[in-house]
């Protein structure tokens, strides 16, 4: 469980693909704290922790995972969010992500809006998963809130803090995103539906 609240960014610094797997490989500065066995969300994807060398550790994404997330675009230097499960007490300064990925989005727009910036997603509708106005969402791991929403695109405010300290300031047009819709939201649509 995470509250999509980044810890820091990390750096790919190798990919190494076996058989339909791909390890990779990140740089960080939380590398030292870190274990074996520990879940660490990576642009919003919960992976495993499977080894620990120096400053560099390496989670592995299986081919479910690669089907069905942004991970497949990565390259070697790229900057990935970084995010430790939550501890139970914690604030829950975000809000509820679970760190599974529902499917991703392109980023079409971006604005810069007098010291912030709205960027502008669409996303695949037909797979049923909604934004409603002043909703969360999760962003590569980022918790955010929804403006704009609508059937199949929707808009986020960043501020300058978030900016500086996540990947969206790699962002641009075309950019492949992981989305992880509201869990509150997804059981009430899915209730709905069954009751219809």
């Amino acid at each position: 469980m995470f509250t999509g609240i980044i810890e820091d960014i990390g750096v790919v610094s190798n990919l190494m693909e076996e058989l339909d797997n791909l390890h990779i490989s990140i740089k960080s500065n939380i590398t030292a704290e870190l274990k074996i066995d520990q879940s660490v969300a990576h642009n919003g994807v919960c992976l495993t922790v499977v080894n620990i060398s120096g400053d560099e550790y390496t989670v592995t994404a299986i081919k479910e995972t690669l089907d069905k997330t942004s991970l497949n675009t990565l390259k070697i230097n790229d900057k990935v969010n970084l995010e430790r499960a939550m501890k139970l007490g914690d604030r829950l300064d975000g809000h509820i992500v679970q760190g599974h990925v529902d499917q991703t989005a392109t980023c079409i727009n971006i604005e810069e809006a007098n010291g912030s910036w709205i960027f502008t997603f669409s996303y695949d509708a037909s797979l049923n998963n909604i934004t409603i106005e002043k909703g969360s969402i999760t962003i590569n791991g980022t918790s955010l809130t929804v403006v704009n929403s609508k059937k199949d695109t929707f808009s986020v405010a960043i501020i300058p803090y978030t900016y500086k300290h996540t990947n969206f300031n790699t962002f641009e047009i075309g950019t492949i995103v992981n989305l992880e819709f509201d869990v509150l939201g997804k059981y009430v649509s899915k209730l709905v539906a069954l009751n219809k």
